[in-house]
């Protein structure tokens, strides 16, 4: 996929995606939530990839949306009068011009199979910031700068961060953040509960590079798939009967797949040698996950 708004460069198993407008401190446009959804979908059947990392080039992470354009700046289509209803279908194309571009953008990490590591390396504001919370996990710069600042355009919070930022911080700071529309600086933003940890600007990637080892390296592809999304989904269920349902089906096809050699090398005190493709899910995955949009 040629791209003019970000790059993507696989080293080691690690897909590192950087939004590239830097003279512009990569301010999100349409064409930047359209390259960086693809990339998020291309990415579940590239099995050369166990883990991604997002970052910025230049000084800022993403300054949020580039106002500087004509007309509706967050690209939306003021002639129209959308209600609930005309949402139901969200593949539908002719959506559009109504729905939220963020949105796209962090429904696709959601549902993405490989865990995902914002590696925040300045400024992070707006969508900029809200991005980041369908994430996997916040490392920041020291040098960052974290805000929800919607509440000084007059604008509501995007991205599905409503839904995503209290499961992060808990509703309590989620209200405060929000209505505040303050902009944390790292040590701030880590107080809150925004990133995991806050390191010096030149060891930030190395630090996200170490954790996506950490997570990814010597394990199953399918059962890291399956763990992200059951953790993602599964607390949103009314009860743990649902969840159990999906534990029930993904550890039988785990059992009798990549959990058969895991077994074997335990016992023989060796590493394992895990073969299953993240781009082959077990014949239940998709009907679930359709299962947890309805």
């Amino acid at each position: 996929m040629s791209t003019k708004t970000i790059t993507r460069e696989v080293s080691d198993g690690i897909l590192t995606i950087t939004l590239d407008r830097p003279e512009q401190l990569n301010a999100f446009t349409v064409t930047m939530a359209e390259e960086l959804e693809a990339a998020f979908v291309e990415v579940n059947d590239d099995d050369e990839v166990r883990a991604v990392i997002v970052t910025g080039a230049g000084r800022a992470f993403c300054a949020g949306m580039d106002l500087s354009s004509e007309g509706n700046v967050f690209g939306l289509d003021g002639d129209r009068t959308p209600g609930f209803a005309d949402l139901a279908d969200l593949d539908d194309p002719e959506l559009a011009r109504i729905r939220d571009t963020g949105g796209r953008v962090t429904l696709a990490i959601h549902d993405c199979r490989k865990p995902v590591i914002a590696a925040i390396n300045g400024a992070a504001v707006g969508i900029g910031a809200t991005m980041t919370l369908a994430m996997d996990a916040r490392l920041a710069s020291a040098k960052a700068r974290i805000g929800l600042v919607f509440g000084r355009l007059g604008v509501v919070p995007e991205a599905a961060s409503t839904w995503f930022l209290p499961r992060v911080v808990g509703l309590p700071t989620a209200l405060d953040l929000a209505y505040s529309a303050d902009i944390l600086d790292a040590a701030q933003s880590h107080e809150a509960g925004l990133v995991r940890s806050v390191h010096e600007p030149a060891d930030l990637l190395d630090a996200a590079r170490e954790l996506a080892d950490r997570w990814t390296r010597g394990r199953s592809a399918v059962a890291v798939a399956l763990t992200r999304q059951m953790m993602r989904r599964n607390p949103a269920s009314p009860g743990p009967e649902d969840a159990h349902r999906v534990d029930s089906l993904a550890m039988f096809y785990t059992s009798i797949g990549d959990g058969t050699e895991g077994v074997a090398a335990f016992r023989e005190k060796r590493d394992a040698r895990f073969t299953s493709r993240a781009s082959d899910m077990p014949p239940f995955y998709e009907d679930w996950l359709d299962s947890t949009r309805d």
